[in-house]
């Protein structure tokens, strides 16, 4: 199936007489006839269902949609985008282990990489993503167990390479994990140029409405654990009587450790309501991108010409600096631009405070148009350093184009600029 139809139809098809939606199981617990049933699933917890802290029915629906439109061998949903990411990379790494990441990532993603991973002892490395492989080579150590990046950067807009750094990273036998929320598998699908998970703020344009938080892990299933030196895959897991999950799920070990090991003991799982509301996103992803990357490009040109902006960024512009990497990872740009007003931070706060179609909120990706200011905003934890190096400026402003009539949406920019003077 193309994607348009998996989004329709993947995860979910119903037998005779049964619902044509997916139904909402809405249910912790599930009944067996004996106690001994009970515990074979305790032994074998991929057996079947026992409680919904593990799985539920809707929510492993749309885990089996996302999946498939992927191209993964299996999906773990989260109860959010950034649940998604710790736990990504603590399936992988430990107390004492260390991982490399570019700078030009989510904000809250530095926040976590950079000081909450590091009082759990594991350091993140960041990396110049345009520094040659032999630059980026040096920054591994012998304790690194991955690479990370963002298919899209968010607020920078950068375009990840994902061919060279996956590259990189199994040249050094560890797997490249991509966060690919601003592109969906609609417009990319990592695993095709090499990546060997995927992590998603599903909250963004998956949901596209605003209305539940929630992240997913995907594993492409391609990735060889037993050549790198990852014992709590590879070696018996004394939580599960013993289970070495190489040995025991052979390609689907990275993803059934997550559930079995990480999900039991952070219990970060999504409500199947969650999981319903996601999944009437999902069945609309492929249109909606569509509609998005057409009024994101009409903006970003109209922007690239008006003598009150500094500089754009959108990678489907010939000017930007990722257009060359947009063309080779990405079927459209997604709908987000960033651009720098003149005149800086105060300017912006003018430009935002005039509109009237566009939300100033601190989201993005949704089906209505929203604005926001990262300096202050969501990186206003960053130093200074942090911000230059994740690419943003005083002047920035993330602009979120939504499914609005595309005049509708430049009236209200012209509004805006209207207030600078």
């Amino acid at each position: 199936m193309k994607d348009e139809t998996k989004c329709l139809h993947a995860g979910y098809t119903p037998k005779n007489a049964e619902p044509r939606v997916m139904p909402i199981v809405q249910s912790t617990t599930y009944v067996y006839d004996s106690t001994e049933e009970v515990a074979s699933v305790f032994d074998e917890p991929m057996k079947s269902l026992i409680y919904s802290r593990f799985a539920n029915p809707t929510v492993m629906a749309v885990e089996n949609k996302i999946a498939e439109l992927e191209g993964g061998v299996g999906a773990m949903c989260t109860s959010s985008g950034q649940a998604a990411t710790l736990l990504s990379i603590l399936n992988i790494c430990e107390a004492g282990d260390s991982f490399i990441s570019t700078p030009e990532i989510y904000g809250g993603t530095v926040n976590l990489f950079a000081f909450t991973f590091k009082k759990m002892g594991i350091e993140c490395i960041f990396v110049d993503p345009n520094a040659s492989d032999e630059e980026i080579s040096k920054a591994f150590k012998p304790n690194t167990k991955a690479v990370f990046g963002e298919t899209i950067a968010n607020p920078a807009l950068t375009v990840f390479d994902i061919e060279k750094f996956a590259r990189i990273a199994h040249a050094h036998n560890v797997p490249l994990i991509v966060d690919n929320t601003f592109a969906t598998p609609v417009l990319c699908k990592p695993f095709d140029f090499g990546a060997d998970i995927v992590v998603h703020s599903t909250s963004k344009y998956m949901d596209g409405h605003a209305v539940q938080v929630g992240g997913v892990i995907v594993d492409s299933g391609k990735f060889d654990w037993k050549k790198g030196n990852f014992p709590g895959i590879n070696e018996p897991d004394e939580s599960y009587h013993g289970i070495s999950y190489t040995e025991t799920y052979g390609n689907m070990a990275y993803i059934v450790k997550a559930r079995m090991q990480l999900m039991r003991d952070f219990g970060v799982y999504p409500a199947a309501h969650s999981a319903f509301l996601l999944n009437l996103g999902l069945e609309t992803l492929a249109v909606r991108m569509k509609r998005y990357c057409e009024n994101a490009m009409i903006v970003a040109r109209y922007l690239e010409n008006n003598d009150k902006v500094e500089s754009v960024k959108y990678p489907g512009l010939e000017s930007d600096a990722s257009y060359e990497l947009g063309k080779k990872y990405l079927k459209g740009c997604s709908g987000v631009i960033s651009f720098v007003i003149k005149g800086g931070k105060e300017n912006a706060m003018k430009f935002m405070n005039s509109l009237k179609l566009a939300s100033n909120e601190v989201h993005v990706a949704d089906i209505r148009t929203c604005v926001l200011h990262p300096a202050s905003e969501t990186h206003r934890q960053l130093t200074d350093e942090q911000l230059v190096a994740a690419g943003i400026e005083s002047g920035m402003i993330r602009f979120s184009v939504g499914l609005e009539n595309i005049d509708d949406i430049l009236a209200d920019i012209e509004k805006g600029f209207s207030a600078i003077d």
